[in-house]
């Protein structure tokens, strides 16, 4: 019998007034995963007043969502979008590169895809 791993982790921290987030996805996202993973953003955002959000998504291992996932995540980025002011969505998939393109309909911030780990923590970490 063979497992295979799925999920999301997260990573909240804040920085001055800026709130940083990273979500590391990996393998095919599940409903469940949603469910697990909803309500822990929806509670560290309530806790600020104007969340001014960068969120590092680390695609790398992702493979993608079964259906009802993909629904749950666009209902989390209509949920959060206007809280988020940079989006970087790192991977090595073209398809991730037109998902950031994508994300930016729904986002009040900018969404950017890199294929470097470490120059999409760079640009969030500007201003």
């Amino acid at each position: 019998m063979s497992s295979v791993n799925h999920g999301l982790s997260i990573g909240i921290e804040s920085v001055g007034s800026d709130i940083f987030v990273s979500l590391k996805a990996q393998g095919k996202l599940s409903h469940q995963d949603y469910e697990t993973i909803g309500p822990m953003i929806d509670s560290a955002l309530a806790a600020v007043a104007e969340p001014k959000v960068k969120m590092l998504f680390d695609g790398s291992e992702l493979d993608g969502w079964e259906l009802r996932a993909a629904w749950d995540d666009f209902k989390l980025g209509l949920k959060h979008g206007n809280e988020f002011v940079k989006v970087a969505l790192y991977g090595n998939k073209r398809w991730e590169e037109m998902a950031a393109k994508v994300g930016n309909w729904f986002v009040s911030g900018e969404v950017k895809f890199f294929d470097d780990y470490d120059q999409a923590l760079s640009w969030l970490k500007s201003s």
